[in-house]
């Protein structure tokens, strides 16, 4: 029992050392916690992990380790040469039906309640669909009047240029305001991807033909990594997902930047034109005198 309490007490600190060095929205290299936090939804399923199921799960693990050295060590054949007779014990088997139930009962009232907080949405600001396709994401804003954009992974000499996560980082990211409700419906296009961000606490599967929805709100503003989680076919690991949180500000600009008409061409054929009509007039005076002393002659 002393050698599992150590254990789990080095466990615990090395998991908070681990988690004071871990890095935003993305793996952290040596880490053994969950990734931190940025939105409620994955704050609750963290407290839900490290308060509630860590300890039972700990208790348990130590209390079975305890009955098997207990049986091993006195109940064996030299210690025990002429075993008991029996095999049931009414009091026994209540305690071990009884107290399992509780258990059980004790977590799913939290995790009713952690189920309850993801399928209960605020109203969302905004909506983004999510599809998956073999093998890239696709996003698409329609309060936005935005069109799909996709959304391919860098490869590995792209992603060292940048200075971004290999397998991580994509060529467009989702772009998202800081502190808003985002609504994200989740399909498929082909096979069944999922659509997973563990900072955020996300993970909806995208099925062809059926359209899934989950929520988030991003508490800090950075760029945040996931992945397809579904195993989708042979490219699977190059499908990752990136989130962009900006401000309010930059978010309203990115959307102009993106339902801005492309009017480039049609002023410069405008300014052409006035030009021209300009040109014409200051022409004219200058042939007219030259074709008339023209026609008496013929």
């Amino acid at each position: 029992m002393l050698t599992g309490a150590s254990a789990l007490a080095a466990t615990m600190m090395f998991a908070g050392q681990a988690l004071a060095q871990d890095l935003l929205g993305q793996p952290t290299p040596g880490a053994i916690d969950l990734q931190p936090a940025a939105s409620s939804l994955k704050r609750d399923a963290i407290w839900f992990h490290d308060i509630i199921l860590m300890p039972i799960i700990t208790v348990i693990t130590l209390f079975v380790l305890g009955l098997l050295i207990w049986v091993v060590v006195r109940y064996n054949k030299k210690s025990n040469p002429v075993p008991a007779k029996f095999s049931h014990n009414t009091t026994i088997e209540i305690v071990w039906t009884v107290v399992p139930v509780i258990i059980l009962m004790v977590i799913a009232i939290f995790s009713f309640r952690l189920l309850f907080a993801y399928n209960d949405m605020p109203k969302p600001y905004m909506t983004v669909k999510a599809t998956g396709y073999q093998w890239y994401w696709g996003y698409e804003y329609p309060d936005q009047k935005i069109s799909e954009i996709i959304s391919i992974g860098l490869s590995e000499a792209d992603s060292k240029a940048k200075g971004v996560p290999y397998r991580l980082a994509a060529d467009n990211a989702m772009v998202v305001p800081v502190n808003q409700v985002v609504r994200v419906q989740v399909t498929g296009a082909d096979v069944i991807h999922a659509f997973a961000l563990p900072a955020f606490g996300l993970k909806t599967d995208a099925i062809p033909g059926r359209l899934n929805e989950t929520w988030f709100k991003a508490e800090k503003p950075g760029v945040y990594y996931g992945q397809c989680s579904e195993l989708c076919g042979v490219d699977h690991a190059f499908m990752p997902i990136e989130i962009k949180v900006v401000s309010q500000a930059e978010f309203d600009a990115w959307v102009q930047s993106k339902t801005a008409p492309p009017a480039v061409a049609a002023p410069v054929a405008d300014a052409a034109a006035p030009a021209a009509a300009v040109a014409t007039p200051a022409s004219a005076p200058a042939t007219t005198p030259a074709a008339a002393p023209a026609a008496p002659a013929v």
